[in-house]
């Protein structure tokens, strides 16, 4: 059993130090690893950078590897040092939700491909299959105070650069995010008001009432030929009202 455990642990430390003599050949990829201690190969740290068009570039990211006996037939397992603002990263521990670290793994994949994948996490975070649920919930309901939020967490814990205002993806500022805001709630107002076709709002909210939905209503008001009077209330006459009134009970 010995001798197996030896041999198993001298082939995984080979096929490592291998890995990481790659990933120093390609200094493109911008990423690197190292042994945490220079005679432990099952404990390593690696760091990439954010990826560019998100909240965290710019930013230097370090990742906690450690290295089962069986690898590569079971995947490293790896956790953010850095904290960051993102839904399937776990914002207290640094847990990470990621197919490629668990039921997508495979002997083929290497260290630097999971790192890879990580780093394209960052620019395609899955909410619905959340490891954060706060965070998720942010980013679904509140996509610019997300935005705003992983920005300032990569500036603060990932050494990235403050933005100017308006700069870049993760340049929303509190102004903006408000600003924003606004424009949704009167974009949504516009919109509600297109349903009422030119008649004034309360005009016909008085038939909502009684239990008719906005588009039966103004429906049944320009079937009557109900006059707009450009936007104005105004009382109707009893005739209408009883046209209307019958239009929408379908008795005409």
């Amino acid at each position: 059993m010995g001798g197996r455990a030896g041999s198993a642990s001298n082939n995984r430390n080979r096929r490592i130090t291998k890995e990481i003599q790659d990933i120093k050949n390609d200094p493109h990829s911008q990423i690197t690893v190292e042994p945490v201690a220079d005679d432990d190969m099952s404990h390593l740290r690696g760091q990439f950078m954010g990826p560019p068009d998100t909240p965290y570039e710019g930013g230097k990211y370090f990742v906690d590897i450690v290295i089962p006996v069986e690898y590569p037939f079971r995947p490293p397992h790896m956790k953010f040092e850095t904290k960051l603002w993102h839904p399937n990263v776990s914002s207290q521990t640094g847990a990470i939700c990621l197919d490629t670290l668990s039921t997508a793994w495979s002997p083929v994949l290497t260290i630097k491909s999971a790192l890879i994948s990580l780093q394209s996490l960052l620019s395609t975070p899955e909410p619905r299959d959340p490891q954060d649920a706060e965070v998720a919930s942010m980013l679904i309901k509140h996509p610019a105070e997300f935005e705003h939020k992983a920005r300032e967490w990569a500036v603060k814990y990932a050494s990235a650069p403050r933005r100017e205002r308006g700069e870049g993806s993760g340049g929303a500022t509190a102004e903006t995010i408000k600003f924003k805001a606004r424009q949704a709630r009167e974009n949504e107002e516009k919109a509600k008001l297109a349903e009422y076709h030119g008649y004034n709002k309360d005009l016909i909210d008085r038939f909502v009432a009684m239990g008719f939905d906005v588009p039966h209503v103004v429906a049944a008001f320009e079937y009557v030929g109900i006059d707009k009077m450009d936007g104005q209330d105004y009382e109707l006459e009893q005739e209408y009202m009883g046209d209307i009134t019958a239009r929408l009970f379908g008795e005409t």
